[in-house]
């Protein structure tokens, strides 16, 4: 059975209302009377996203009978809200950290991984979500179609979900320090460079109008 201790909760809202307030600074764009619009949306599709990847990393880990527990990383939310108004995040609010015995680096690879695999699914939904959107009510390819504005802003959130999510596995990805990188690259490079290419050409497109 899969628990969660108070404090955990706790954390978990605290990181999970941090990273959605930097996110939502990062895309304003420096403008801050807009972060407030931006910041349900944000909501959605990053704080989401931060979320299941954590609860994925407990759950893997759990499964393999390890205690794990989520725990915020105090200067990583000011670095995080500091860095966004220059233009970039450094995320990392916290971290799941596992209590047990003898992890092996093919169970530690397995755990890491299982956070950004996250992330690229919840992309891809994203993803599947805006083409939709764009296919069915012709979003952006005809100005004399009435959108509902549901619709449009349904489409701007899984605009931003897709792309946040696909850095948000990159970036965790980095094989460097504590990140999820560096465990998965121990446990085995094959794999480790198979996700990051998937994340890594997710990212791309998320930076061209290829899509969009």
């Amino acid at each position: 059975m899969f628990k969660f201790s108070s404090n955990e909760i706790r954390d978990l809202f605290i990181s999970f209302l941090v990273i959605s307030i930097a996110f939502s600074i990062l895309n304003s764009q420096l403008d801050f009377t807009r972060v407030l619009d931006i910041l349900p949306m944000v909501m959605v599709g990053v704080g989401l996203g931060f979320i299941l990847h954590e609860i994925a990393h407990k759950i893997t880990a759990m499964r393999y009978g390890y205690w794990a527990e989520y725990k915020t990383w105090t200067p990583g939310l000011f670095i995080a809200l500091i860095s966004s108004a220059f233009g970039f995040i450094f995320a990392a609010p916290g971290a799941v950290h596992i209590y047990g015995q003898y992890l092996t680096d093919r169970e530690n690879g397995i755990i890491s991984v299982a956070g950004p695999i996250t992330n690229i699914l919840l992309s891809l939904i994203f993803l599947a979500i805006a083409i939709f959107l764009l296919t069915y009510y012709q979003l952006l390819f005809n100005p004399m179609v009435m959108i509902p504005e549901w619709v449009y802003i349904l489409f701007q959130t899984s605009k931003l979900g897709f792309s946040i999510n696909a850095f948000l596995a990159l970036f965790n990805l980095i094989p460097i320090g504590i990140l999820d990188g560096a465990k998965v690259f121990r446990w085995n490079p094959f794999i480790w460079l198979v996700v990051a290419g998937v994340a890594g050409i997710l990212v791309f497109f998320s930076f061209t109008r290829f899509f969009f």
